[in-house]
């Protein structure tokens, strides 16, 4: 068997996916806060302090209004909020 079949493989891996997290839209209602933002994400402790991009995904229903600044939003979490009266900023 040749050389290259035998040795483990290995390839790239993005420096962006080691800083970045993720957000459950459930886990906004622990949030103290109805401004989300990554700041109010890394005081509230749902990511960690060296965290320099995060996420929200999810979807289901929120108990308030929720407005989400400078924090990336799945389509289904996008849509969760705004049903429950919350907005989406840049």
């Amino acid at each position: 068997m040749p050389l290259q079949r035998r040795l483990p493989k290995f390839g790239f891996s993005s420096r962006k996916s080691q800083a970045r997290e993720d957000v459950r839209l459930v886990a906004l209602e622990k949030l103290g806060v109805a401004d989300v933002t990554l700041v109010s994400l890394k005081a509230a402790g749902l990511i960690s302090k060296n965290a320099k991009y995060a996420k929200i995904f999810g979807e289901g229903p929120l108990t308030r209004a929720y407005t989400v600044t400078g924090v990336p939003v799945t389509k289904g979490a996008r849509n969760s909020i705004e049903t429950a009266g919350g907005r989406i900023g840049d």
